[in-house]
């Protein structure tokens, strides 16, 4: 459902005061200006009190807010739940019983002016196809979008978006591009890996290796993610590094990714904040992201009342296993940051496991390095990419 102007639903409690719109000043009170009583689009203040009034409102209905994600309420009565998520003024709601939903609605229709807007099918840039079996969530649409805005409608496709072959560096004598398109194509990525590094001074290799990325999905436009509704509810991670992957820093790139049984969740691939002179200690970097991450699902899922004993988080790493689990290691590991032991700590309370997994089946490394066709498919398919299937 939308809120229909919730901005002006909140009640400001500091004083906000606006100028006269031009063209409507009025005549006797040329000089004066208006008091906010409810918020407007545009002052920061808005966004910040129509949640207060939306919270207040849903936690007299008898909604329980989430312990960990704020935006999450949720009411159970009977055996039976509704669960709603808040996105500013948009709002994904549903439940197990009909009657209950339809009673959310009507609670809030008459406290708000609503719109309903049917089942969720597309939302932030996201296309969502439900049915018995599962949710299907794919890009079909941006796909295509971004690819008429840059002219590469007619580009030919890619079998994987980067090369084995190709290590970008600063390239400083390679013919300079439009930055500002540059920049665009990056954004249109949604990205900040190895490409967007080089927005500042953008060469023609670099903007060749965008246009290698662009290529891909018109390979595979209608590729999503799959949510299977039988899947098993167990939660695990994975997390990897390569080793000093930027040619201009030498940093390393961290990939991690979180799974509810088959379905990917949540995933992340960023370069790391400084440069790591061990595998160690490059590794112990990305497992802090990929535990904290892990931490987080956990205590997010246990508001649905779903439990979780040792979470195991897979690494190709057994150095890294062993300085977690071995405190006489510790005596050669003095050069990383004390806060990356905050991970032996969670091992030692039974919160996380740090588990061996051998490389090829490590399926973070997808979001770390361009690989072969053959992996790359492979790693895709684990991670719950399928193509679209209609009719």
């Amino acid at each position: 459902m939308d809120v229909k102007s919730a901005f002006p639903n909140g009640f400001i409690e500091e004083e906000v005061y606006v100028r006269q719109p031009p063209g409507f000043e009025s005549a006797r009170f040329p000089d004066r200006v208006y008091k906010l009583r409810k918020a407007l689009y545009g002052p920061k203040q808005a966004p910040r009190v129509w949640y207060a009034r939306l919270k207040s409102f849903l936690l007299k209905s008898g909604f329980v807010m989430g312990s960990v994600d704020k935006t999450l309420f949720l009411l159970s009565r009977g055996g039976d739940t509704t669960i709603v998520q808040i996105y500013v003024d948009d709002i994904i709601f549903g439940g197990s019983s009909h009657a209950l939903v339809s009673s959310f609605f009507e609670q809030m229709s008459r406290e708000f002016e609503m719109s309903l807007m049917g089942e969720l099918q597309f939302f932030l840039g996201l296309q969502i196809k439900q049915g018995p079996e599962g949710t299907f969530v794919h890009q079909a649409k941006y796909t295509r979008d971004i690819l008429k805005k840059f002219d590469m409608g007619d580009s030919k496709p890619m079998t994987t978006p980067m090369s084995t072959n190709t290590a970008l560096d600063a390239d400083e004598d390679g013919e300079a591009v439009d930055q500002k398109e540059f920049r665009g194509m990056i954004g249109s990525l949604r990205t900040d890996g190895d490409q967007a590094g080089h927005s500042a001074s953008p060469r023609t290799s670099h903007r060749q290796a965008v246009k290698r990325i662009f290529r891909y999905p018109k390979f595979t436009p209608e590729l999503g993610l799959w949510y299977s509704s039988g899947s098993s509810l167990f939660l695990r991670g994975f997390s990897d590094a390569d080793h000093a992957g930027c040619r201009i820093d030498r940093k390393s790139t961290s990939g991690t990714c979180q799974l509810l049984g088959t379905s990917l969740v949540s995933w992340s691939s960023r370069k790391q904040a400084s440069v790591s002179l061990s595998t160690t200690k490059r590794v112990h970097s990305c497992s802090l992201a990929a535990r904290s991450r892990l931490l987080w699902m956990k205590a997010t899922l246990s508001d649905f009342g779903l439990r979780f004993g040792k979470i195991p988080l897979l690494v190709d790493s057994t150095s890294a296993i062993s300085v977690a689990k071995n405190p006489v290691l510790h005596s050669r590991t003095k050069h990383i940051d004390v806060r990356f032991h905050f991970l032996r700590d969670h091992y030692e309370k039974g919160d996380i496991d740090l588990v061996h997994v051998a490389s090829e089946n490590q399926l973070a490394d997808i979001f770390t390095k361009p690989l072969e066709f053959g992996a790359f498919v492979r790693l895709r398919g684990e991670l719950g990419f399928y193509a679209l299937v209609t009719g």
